[in-house]
């Protein structure tokens, strides 16, 4: 390892172990087929359970499980409008991640 990589690597491990834990947090919520699928979906714009239902393939408690998971965590943000509630991205960057590593792995193969 050069001397430049040690330092960068230093630099990086001055992190306080909060940030680490809530790196492994976000990643963890992040972790599952389904939820990468939802944010994909709502990467055009706020939805709602019947817009994503008839996109994803799931049943309607499972999509509300992760929802529900995304929304607990500050990676959706959610508003009713009469019966429906709506589902948007409130955390951009999140999104991007997920935009990033999909477009990886996918020109890996």
């Amino acid at each position: 390892m050069n001397k430049r990589a040690a330092l960068q690597v230093h630099c990086e491990l001055d992190r306080p172990d909060e940030v680490f834990e809530s790196a492994a947090e976000l990643f963890k919520i992040l972790s599952t087929p389904m939820r990468l699928k939802i944010l994909s979906c709502l990467r055009d714009g706020e939805q709602n359970v019947s817009y994503l239902l008839s996109h994803i393939e799931t049943t309607q408690p499972n999509m509300s499980q992760h929802l529900n998971a995304l929304y607990k965590t500050g990676v959706l943000g959610r508003r009713r409008e009469g019966v429906q509630i709506l589902y948007r991205i409130i955390d951009e960057r999140v999104a991007d991640l997920c935009r990033a590593v999909c477009t990886h792995v996918e020109t890996k193969k």
